[in-house]
């Protein structure tokens, strides 16, 4: 029988006023402000449309898009557009621009299929009523949180959608990519060249003296204007400019540096030197660069130039510092030497030799005697690399502008080493000149040269003796568990068969696996640190109790598994039954 009674809504666990509510309409309402653009009314969408036109090349990118093969069909259909955190608020409009442009209509979606044989090409395998989609051919993806660094290109989440083309938006380490195609749009963010101009001059008072000018991706456009203010003042100014592999499948829209039209010059750091000397010796050249650089590559430069000034355009003021500091990346190879456990941090999917730098560094550990696992994580950050705490040193394989991590708080549990720095710490010696090598074609042929001084050397002397223990130079003592895969050899275990109960060796069976360290030649260091600790597990608190009960004959028998509670947060099945 139907009540009349009104159905309140239960109260909420926590009270909640109007300021909290008006609280949320403040933040709703911010908007987000967009300075690299230059805008003169940021109310006014015509405004905002011409800017975002000139900005990311529009024009340039939709003739690119409207390739044609020689059968007629488009040649790019399912495009994936990649944006960085700070250039997500401008997604929206670059996708309706798109759209209208290549004439994409978008069908909003009904509960009724439309009657075809055929998929859209979404992904699921189902029928689908955007028709639109499928006669044009072209589909629109917009890639937002990227699985990795945001300057190298999301190959991963790109084949998600099976995309054949990859859009970047913004800044780019311009690396080359494993396999698919992509198109860097770089932006053209104001800057003002006069303060530019001035900042400089105040800075270098010598016009005779080495000077290299350098800045991120977006901003190296203004580099053509500003060398052709001081050329004739400094005549020993060098450009740095962008450098694209021309066997790589990337293209750059919007820009086109001069590079591209000569094969001479220094390459480094992704960038083309306007220099013939390809032996020039950096250290005598100070660095200008435009926009402050991610701390891998900003300490991987102060180790390159004599000096590094930085202009920063929003403010157009200048800094000399400070810098990263080096020494403590001495002291993380000293850590790495003497770890027995190295844990090799997978940060990039999408760079090419990937794999082969991977397994390289595996080999170069295992015969040093070292334990290794590889982890792949996604971005990584101190709570995830936390949870593995049998990890002595962690070895991260990424991109060498944002995807090499560089603890200089020391929040991580474990330190964190680069490739370069691992290799040096494996050495039979350890000589360091100063230099900090992330670049991984460098560190490819860095391992190449140390095989091939190494050798086919095998270990010399008995190798059923336990290795002598090493000095810690951070410690300060002698450690003796550096080197795991040396301590037990040619260890091997084997299910015997013996004739006795089926139950009783199935126990003895389990027992002698739970208290292994090695199979098959293979030492598992995880093992050994889970036996060591005091607390390995959920019931491992009864295990000295229940093994002691087992020598005894009064083993406990365990308990019976119960049906626990079940139902959802707002009401369990027993307050159900309570206040039925």
């Amino acid at each position: 029988m139907a009540t009349s009674e009104e159905i309140v809504a239960p109260s909420l666990s926590t009270y909640q006023d109007e300021s909290t509510f008006i609280t949320f309409d403040e933040i709703k309402s911010t908007k987000k402000e967009r300075p690299y653009l230059g805008l003169q009314n940021p109310d006014d969408p015509e405004e905002l449309k011409s800017k975002i036109y000139e900005y990311y090349s529009l024009t340039e990118l939709i003739k690119f898009l409207n390739q044609k093969q020689e059968d007629g069909e488009v040649r790019y259909k399912r495009i994936t557009l990649q944006f960085p955190d700070s250039l997500i608020p401008d997604s929206a409009t670059i996708v309706y621009e798109l759209q209208r442009e290549l004439r994409l209509e978008v069908t909003p979606s009904s509960s009724t299929p439309v009657e075809s044989n055929e998929s859209c090409g979404c992904g699921n395998q189902s029928q689908c009523d955007n028709k639109s989609s499928r006669e044009s051919g072209q589909r629109l993806w917009i890639l937002a949180d990227t699985s990795y660094s945001s300057c190298c290109v999301d190959e991963v989440a790109a084949e998600h959608v099976h995309s054949d083309l990859v859009v970047h938006f913004g800044d780019a380490c311009l690396n080359d990519i494993d396999k698919l195609p992509a198109v860097y749009i770089l932006g053209k963010p104001k800057v003002d060249l006069d303060k530019l101009l001035e900042q400089f001059k105040s800075r270098y008072e010598d016009k005779q003296g080495k000077i290299v000018l350098m800045a991120d991706a977006p901003h190296t456009w203004i580099f053509h204007d500003l060398y052709n203010c001081l050329k004739d003042e400094y005549p020993n100014v060098v450009i740095a400019d962008l450098y694209i592999n021309p066997n790589s499948k990337a293209n750059i829209i919007g820009y086109t540096p001069s590079t591209t039209t000569t094969s001479t010059g220094l390459q480094k750091f992704n960038r083309q030197f306007s220099i013939d000397n390809n032996e020039v010796d950096f250290s005598e050249y100070d660095l200008f660069h435009i926009t402050q650089p991610a701390t891998p590559r900003l300490l991987q430069l102060t180790t390159t130039f004599s000096s590094v000034t930085i202009f920063h355009p929003t403010t157009n003021t200048t800094t000399q510092g400070p810098y990263p500091n080096l020494m403590r990346r001495y002291k993380f190879m000293h850590i790495a030497r003497s770890a027995g456990t190295v844990g090799l941090l997978v940060n990039t999917l999408s760079l090419t030799h990937t794999k082969t730098l991977i397994q390289s560094i595996a080999q170069k550990v295992k015969s040093a005697g070292k334990k290794h696992y590889v982890f792949v994580v996604g971005k990584p950050n101190v709570a995830k690399l936390a949870n593995f705490e049998s990890v002595d040193i962690w070895c991260v394989v990424g991109c060498d502008q944002g995807g090499i991590v560089v603890d200089e708080t020391n929040e991580y549990f474990r330190p964190i080493v680069t490739p370069y720095e691992l290799v040096l710490a494996l050495s039979d010696e350890l000589t360091w000149t100063g230099k900090w090598i992330v670049d991984y074609k460098s560190v490819l042929e860095n391992l190449q040269e140390v095989q091939e001084e190494e050798g086919d050397e095998g270990d010399e002397g008995d190798e059923d003796e336990d290795a002598p223990p090493e000095f810690d130079a951070v410690t300060g003592r002698m450690v003796s568990t550096s080197r795991p895969l040396r301590q037990i050899n040619h260890l091997m275990i084997s299910a015997t068969e013996e004739e006795e109960d089926g139950n009783s060796n199935t126990k003895q069976l389990v027992e002698k696996f739970s208290n292994v360290v090695a199979i098959k030649n293979t030492i598992s260091t995880s093992a050994i640190h889970l036996q060591n600790r005091h607390w390995s597990g959920l019931g491992s608190d009864f295990q000295e109790n229940n093994n002691e009960s087992d020598e005894e004959g009064e083993g406990d028998e365990g308990t019976l598994v119960e049906e626990g509670r079940g139902g959802i947060a707002r009401g369990y099945d027993f307050d159900r039954d309570v206040h039925s």
